[in-house]
């Protein structure tokens, strides 16, 4: 089902907001989960495609290529001139050196409540005596090196910083390398609070990359070449890519999933906002708004039965977008697609909605809103009541803001310290346990056409 245009209000004057905020009526309608994420607001298809295409030869230029080609796509995407993509360690000093104390204080004062949270995650190892004598145990172990993607583009993002190295370290992996876009008007470095943020963690590994090459260079290294090959020291493979970015840096991490490990597909963001008749409408735009900001396919949903509630939150929209700082950014995010409202019969609907839609950010402004949370199952991370905004969680609630979008919080989680951990298994037994149980594998794997897996074990008995 289409999306039907809203009949939005009117600007007040030709200075006013140009943008549709469309309507899907899905109120007396009882309609399956398939056809609820039919009907639910999306990017269309053929981006999604297309960035497919260009993201492969992108990922095989690279592998080929290796520093030329990351070279290339610095002239092409960044418009910076580039020998090598590494970071000088005293470019990472004097980036903290200079940092605003202001800035630097609200990033400690992240750094602090993430670490907190991150910490309390860590999950503990397992040694479970199953029979005397036979004992199962689950360990986790880090992984051995991370690559971690800050993007770059329209905004800096040194929130992003913290988000992807404090899991890491709290996992106690013991090799972190960053990337984030080079910049024009820092010389070809990835934005300097990116830099200062990097070095108040202690991240000395970074890399002026961006988008789908950083992913590709992460997934597979890049050997050391000689000059006339793009030169430098090489940058070894990692086994876990993480961190959020566009469209082209989403659907890399797909296309390499497998070689390494991912967190999710923390693409465009996203927000859905389940509101009833009690909710403020002013806070709701305010909200919608803050996620359009960061990218003209960012998606901001509205899920309500409240059809007077849809309407003031459109008058709202209208008035604050004109007001807004990236006011055309804006207005692209709120007409496209992947935007609206949804109209609803009641709540229950509305909560189906929202598992369908499986929100990267999902608020719940309802009367009694825990209970209606409660009873959410897909999403990347849940905002309940009127002061838990999406903002909150982007900067300094101790949560992490690398969740998975697209409808991939169905079954992907958002980045935590287990995104760094492996939970290996071992298996000890003695002679004594073994033989207990020697019987039951020798009818097993006779049953299973498998009697060398039998033999192994009577072999030890013979």
């Amino acid at each position: 089902m289409s999306n039907q245009p809203a009949g939005s209000p009117a600007p007040a004057s030709g200075a006013g907001p140009h943008f549709a905020f469309a309507r899907t009526d899905l109120r007396g309608r009882r309609l399956t989960l398939a056809e609820l994420k039919r009907a639910v607001p999306r990017t269309a298809a053929t981006s999604v495609i297309s960035a497919e295409d260009a993201v492969s030869g992108i990922i095989a230029d690279v592998r080929s290529r290796g520093f030329a080609a990351l070279a290339e796509l610095a002239e092409k995407f960044d418009g910076v001139p580039q020998s090598h993509p590494r970071v000088p360690a005293a470019a990472l000093r004097e980036a903290l050196e200079n940092l605003d104390p202001g800035v630097r204080a609200a990033l400690e004062e992240s750094i602090a409540r993430a670490k907190a949270f991150a910490a309390a995650q860590r999950p503990a190892n397992v040694d479970f005596p199953v029979a005397a004598g036979a004992t199962v145990s689950q360990h986790w172990i880090p992984v051995r090196r991370v690559g971690l993607y800050v993007p770059g583009g329209l905004a800096a993002y040194p929130s992003s910083v913290i988000m992807n190295v404090v899991p890491a370290l709290a996992a106690g992996v013991g090799s972190v390398a960053l990337a984030s876009p080079p910049q024009k008007e820092f010389g070809g470095l990835p934005d300097l609070t990116v830099l200062a943020a990097a070095a108040l963690l202690g991240v000395d590994e970074v890399y002026a990359m961006g988008g789908a090459q950083a992913i590709a260079a992460f997934a597979y290294g890049v050997a050391a070449g000689t000059t006339a090959q793009g030169g430098g020291a090489a940058l070894e493979p990692v086994d876990v890519v993480t961190g959020p970015g566009n469209i082209f840096v989403a659907t890399a991490k797909r296309l390499v999933k497998g070689v390494v490990g991912i967190d999710s597909e923390a693409g465009a963001t996203e927000i859905a906002v389940l509101a009833d008749h009690t909710a403020n409408p002013v806070f709701v735009a305010a909200d919608l708004i803050s996620q359009a900001e960061h990218d003209p396919n960012a998606a901001s949903v509205l899920v309500t039965p409240s059809t007077r509630l849809a309407d003031a939150v459109e008058r709202e929209l209208a008035v604050q977008v004109a007001g807004t700082g990236h006011r055309d950014r804006v207005e692209k995010a709120l007409s496209g697609p992947q935007s609206g409202t949804v109209l609803v019969d009641d709540l229950e609907q509305g909560v189906a909605v929202c598992n369908a839609y499986a929100a990267e950010h999902l608020e719940i402004v309802t009367e009694d809103a825990a209970a209606v949370a409660a009873r959410i199952t897909n999403a990347g991370a849940i905002f309940v009541g009127d002061y838990s905004p999406v903002s909150l969680g982007d900067y300094c609630a101790g949560s992490n803001h690398v969740l998975p979008t697209s409808g991939t919080a169905a079954f992907s989680s958002g980045l935590n310290v287990t995104t760094f951990l492996r939970a290996v298994q071992l298996i000890n037994y003695n002679k004594d346990a073994l033989r207990r149980v020697a019987g039951h594998v020798v009818t097993l794997a006779q049953a299973e056409g498998l009697p060398a897996h039998g033999d192994a074990v009577s072999a030890r008995f013979a």
